[in-house]
């Protein structure tokens, strides 16, 4: 956690706080102190249910309440047996009114702090009856859309928390118990936090400012789920933890509209312009950072960062104009929104290509490439399984080409699919570049299961049509994998092949060499599977999706949607077992909607016969 500094002198750390001389501004700690008035919950930085200190702390009245009742009635004890005669003095039975006053007084207290917790109990559960209601009618259509699923995981991880915090002041066995039982299934922070970083990433491929999501005004949703000022503000805070200033600075200003709207909220406007002044100093917008800044000491003139910060950036500002020799500029008046700054670059060479297709642009389909995809009845060499209902097939793409068979899978099929792979399913993995071992990561966020034939007939019966279609060997492929997407799930460009070193003797058309060479090789990925590389890759689509979830192919521009019941099918190797680097793809982020796909992956041991090589390497 940042030191706090309070002045401007040279001095030593003492405890968590410093006082040495001012060389940067200074920025709110990832978990700031508790605003005054507020008690801190068992996490920092969190508030509980905005009580106010008085109404928290009424537990400690009751007891000492309790306490002091007890001690009143062993004195009155006390006195009868050691005195007995009390009843004969006035005077000193008028203490006792006076005791007894304030033991009502005391009982008076108790109550209260009952009847305030009651009352705030009893408002959370008619609250959550009403969202438990709603999310158990449809759970899979309740967290289809992002924002139910993002407030899920803040409930069951910080705000039932607090509610335990709130009753255990006054311990309820019943409730403590219940909540201990299922604790071990509740999301974590790690969970929140990945929820929130899924709305951000959401943000940005779909091109949605937060007051979209705010307000919860997505693509195919019809009942609006909102974000509330703190919640705003908590998304704020992710990010910037995260030093992610870009999106730090699209919630908190959504988080201060909406308080500047009238919104009741437990975090206050300093704390929502502490960070934000920052984040947007952090953006290189100096003078907006004073105008918020300024703001802030109108505020809390006494704000231990604030005044420091408002000296730094005005003498920062009047260097710069000074060296550009520009006179002074005020902050632009329009808000804050989506385009005000440019999202910081990240890792992945085609980011903007990716996100464009993903939203349905950039598409390189035209009229002549058009006129070469046809649909066709697809028996698979007059199988004998497939000629009496052979499947229908859709040219997606011509080079390289990929097709798409409508009908592949009954509802039947797949709903006995997902049962089966519900109880399996884990967090997602890829196989690391160099090592070959399968690991977690951020780019992929899905969870998913492996079924085998002798697990079920109907994945027994699916394998077979796969190698009935595509005429390809099932039995050195690998088991079908059975994928579902969370809220803002995706998987990254990548490649389903195991790529070899780079040979510049390999004919390829345009610039292929640049994109050789951003990505590195892993000839050894699949060694211990002893089945060679992945040949080809059978894609089954088993739900449709509201918005997003398009499987994309930034190298060609291509972009295939998800139907429910479809399927589609390429090769990521040509005939000479090179692989096809055009065949680079990405699950889009899913918008709206729960994505469940099954794959799979054909390898080259077995299409000896069934795929023989060609005259050329890119045959």
């Amino acid at each position: 956690m940042p030191l706090r500094i309070f002045s401007e002198q040279y001095g030593k750390p003492s405890g968590r706080f410093c006082t040495w001389q001012r060389l940067k501004p200074l920025c709110p700690a990832p978990d700031p102190q508790v605003p005054s008035g507020f008690t801190s919950s068992k996490r920092s930085g969190r508030f509980c249910f905005g009580f106010r200190q008085n109404q928290v702390v009424e537990s400690d009245i009751m007891r000492k309440s309790l306490s002091f009742v007890s001690w009143t009635l062993s004195f009155f004890c006390c006195c009868w047996i050691t005195r007995a005669e009390v009843f004969t003095s006035i005077g000193q039975m008028t203490d006792l009114v006076y005791t007894e006053k304030e033991l009502v007084q005391s009982l008076r207290e108790y109550i209260k702090a009952e009847e305030s917790k009651l009352a705030a109990v009893k408002s959370w559960a008619t609250k959550l009856d009403a969202l438990t209601r709603a999310s158990t009618t449809d759970p899979e259509g309740y967290l289809a859309h992002p924002v139910n699923a993002y407030k899920l995981m803040k409930r069951l991880n910080t705000e039932w928390s607090e509610l335990e915090s709130l009753v255990l002041q006054n311990p309820s066995d019943g409730f403590i118990s219940n909540m201990s039982m299922h604790r071990q299934y509740f999301p974590d922070q790690e969970d929140e936090t990945g929820a929130a970083r899924a709305l951000m990433r959401l943000q940005d491929t779909y091109q949605l400012d937060s007051e979209a999501f705010s307000r919860g005004k997505l693509p195919g949703v019809h009942n609006h789920a909102v974000l509330t000022v703190d919640d705003c503000f908590d998304m704020g805070k992710t990010a910037y933890n995260d030093a992610d200033y870009y999106h730090a600075v699209l919630w908190m200003q959504q988080s201060l509209k909406q308080l500047d709207a009238g919104e009741e909220a437990v975090v206050s406007k300093v704390d929502i312009l502490d960070y934000l002044s920052y984040s947007v100093y952090q953006m290189g917008d100096l003078p907006r950072a004073i105008e918020l800044t300024r703001r802030l000491v109108a505020i809390d003139s006494s704000h231990q960062r604030a005044g420091g910060n408002l000296r730094y950036f005005e003498r920062l500002l009047s260097k710069q104009l000074k060296e550009e020799n520009q006179a002074y500029q005020p902050a632009s008046e329009e808000p804050i929104q989506l385009g005000t700054y440019t999202r910081p670059k990240d890792h992945l060479p085609e980011r903007e290509s990716y996100e464009a297709l993903c939203r349905g642009e950039g598409i390189q389909m035209n009229e002549a490439r058009r006129s070469r995809l046809f649909c066709r009845y697809r028996d698979g060499k007059r199988n004998p399984r497939l000629l009496l209902k052979p499947v229908k097939e859709e040219d997606e793409w011509d080079s390289p080409h990929i097709v798409r068979y409508l009908d592949f899978l009954s509802n039947e099929e797949i709903e006995k699919i997902k049962e089966l792979a519900k109880p399996n399913l884990a967090r997602a993995t890829v196989r690391d570049p160099k090592t070959g071992v399968l690991t977690t990561a951020n780019y992929r966020v899905s969870k998913s299961a492996w079924l085998d034939a002798v697990d079920d007939d109907v994945i027994a019966r699916v394998n077979q049509r796969m190698e009935d279609l595509t005429g390809l060997a099932v039995d050195t492929a690998e088991l079908l994998q059975v994928a579902n997407y969370g809220v803002g799930g995706q998987y990254e460009p990548h490649f389903d092949f195991s790529r070899r070193p780079f040979d510049s003797n390999l004919k390829v058309d345009g610039n292929r060499l640049a994109t050789f060479l951003n990505y590195k090789d892993e000839p050894d990925a699949f060694k211990r599977l002893g089945t060679g590389n992945r040949v080809a890759t059978f894609l089954n689509y088993m739900s449709d999706v509201e918005a997003g979830g398009a499987t994309v192919f930034p190298d060609f521009g291509a972009a295939i949607w998800p139907r429910k019941g479809t399927a589609v099918f390429w090769y990521n190797l040509f005939r000479s077992g090179e692989g096809d680097y055009r065949t680079r793809h990405a699950a889009c982020p899913v918008l709206v909607g729960s994505k469940w796909v099954s794959n799979k992956w054909f390898h080259e041991r077995g299409q000896e016969f069934r795929r023989p090589c060609g005259l050329t390497e890119v045959d």
